[in-house]
């Protein structure tokens, strides 16, 4: 699907000097919404013959991504309202895209504080809870790619692992407690415990999360939480069709 002329006519761009659009380009770059090159990696792709611009790959993958995700957003979103309502803290959900998490979904408990997962964030995915939970359902040679030398691993609060290794062994305490943790690493003070949904092939397709202030909530309440989280993630993966353990 092409963008026509008669609208770029109507917008009336303002032009260079030399009369190109490159004014315009520009301005789709800063946008993200253009290659800073002209080419064809960006959302729209170049017609320099035409002089215009079509959809291209990044609009296509765009779409793509938000058709498959939108839905189970819809599923999620009224079992986190209720995960919220039993543990009294803020619940997420988000989804592993490359070395990070994007929160897509943020549901905030009265009189809690914000938190930085807000929707849209991303963040170090072997620091948050969530993207240890979904790390942890992969496979090993998939971890290894993700984090193949010591600058994949980014840290804030000066914790968390600096290493494959490191990593490898905090996954597998995840896998043999059934959730995972993390402790003052996103937000000092806060802690989180989240579990992985699972598709139909027990590929984990995002992570639940609830995070709370560490020093108010003890070991039998994080253990309650844990339960409330795994309860949650396998009615999610039971909604779409997924394989529960």
């Amino acid at each position: 699907m092409w963008i026509s002329r008669a609208p770029a006519r109507a917008v009336r761009a303002p032009t260079s000097s030399t009369g190109s659009r490159s004014g315009t380009h520009a301005a789709l770059v800063v946008a993200g919404a253009a290659p800073a090159g002209g080419g064809t990696s960006g959302i729209p792709d170049t017609l320099p013959e035409e002089r215009r611009y079509g959809l291209g790959l990044s609009a296509f993958e765009l779409g793509s991504g938000y058709s498959r995700q939108a839905p189970f957003e819809r599923l999620a979103r009224v079992p986190l309202a209720r995960l919220v309502d039993r543990t009294g803290h803020n619940a997420h959900l988000a989804v592993l895209h490359g070395r990070e998490v994007v929160y897509v979904i943020e549901e905030r408990a009265p009189g809690r504080p914000p938190l930085v997962t807000e929707v849209g964030v991303r963040l170090p995915a072997h620091l948050t809870a969530s993207g240890r939970a979904v790390l942890a359902r992969l496979p090993q040679a998939q971890v290894r790619a993700l984090f193949p030398d010591p600058s994949a691993f980014v840290r804030r609060n000066e914790l968390g692992p600096t290493s494959l290794s490191a990593l490898r062994h905090l996954l597998t305490e995840v896998r043999r407690h059934g959730y995972a943790t993390e402790e003052d690493e996103i937000t000092t003070g806060f802690s989180s415990v989240a579990a992985a949904v699972l598709d139909h092939s027990a590929h984990p397709i995002a992570g639940v999360a609830v995070t709370f202030p560490g020093a108010q909530v003890d070991e039998e309440q994080r253990g309650r939480m844990a339960a409330e989280v795994g309860r949650v993630a396998r009615e999610l993966t039971r909604r779409v069709g997924g394989v529960t353990d």
